[in-house]
């Protein structure tokens, strides 16, 4: 498991009769980068370079994600998205928010209306700040023993 996302990265690309090149092309980074993902030496791609990945190679962004130890499943997913939300939010609050980002009804930021793109990465963003967290806050329990530190 030391190295699950690289493997699966360069056993999806390679399926698809991709060179590392050609990968980098599409997704739109760099050939080293995937380069040093597929052999371990690079950490774990962020949310937003996972998602470009997905589209790049036509794979589930939620596999990647499983993969680069963001998430454990579908049912960890709505577990931790549920343990992690305020408390004031109610289940219709959080379908409300993925709803509004994911429909395709005008949502403005300041004024300026936001293009399905701009929503995607405001998903990425987020989803991405929320694992980080999530990964930090096993860090603190794995060295401290409680969530606290106390």
């Amino acid at each position: 498991m030391e190295n699950e996302f690289g493997n699966l990265l360069k056993q999806l690309r390679e399926q698809k009769g991709l060179t590392i090149n050609q990968l980098a092309d599409a997704a739109g980074i760099s050939n080293s980068q995937i380069s040093r993902m597929e052999n371990g030496v690079r950490g774990v791609p962020k949310a937003t370079t996972i998602r470009k990945l997905a589209e790049a190679l036509n794979t589930s962004y939620g596999d990647l994600m499983i993969a680069a130890g963001y998430l454990e499943g579908a049912d960890d997913l709505n577990e931790s998205v549920a343990e992690q939300s305020p408390e004031w939010a109610t289940s219709k609050d959080k379908r409300d928010f993925k709803k509004m980002l994911e429909e395709d009804g005008e949502l403005m930021f300041d004024g300026i209306p936001l293009d399905q793109e701009d929503k995607q990465r405001i998903k990425d963003v987020l989803t991405g700040l929320f694992w980080e967290a999530k990964q930090m806050n096993k860090r603190k329990k794995n060295n401290n023993g409680t969530p606290d530190g106390k």
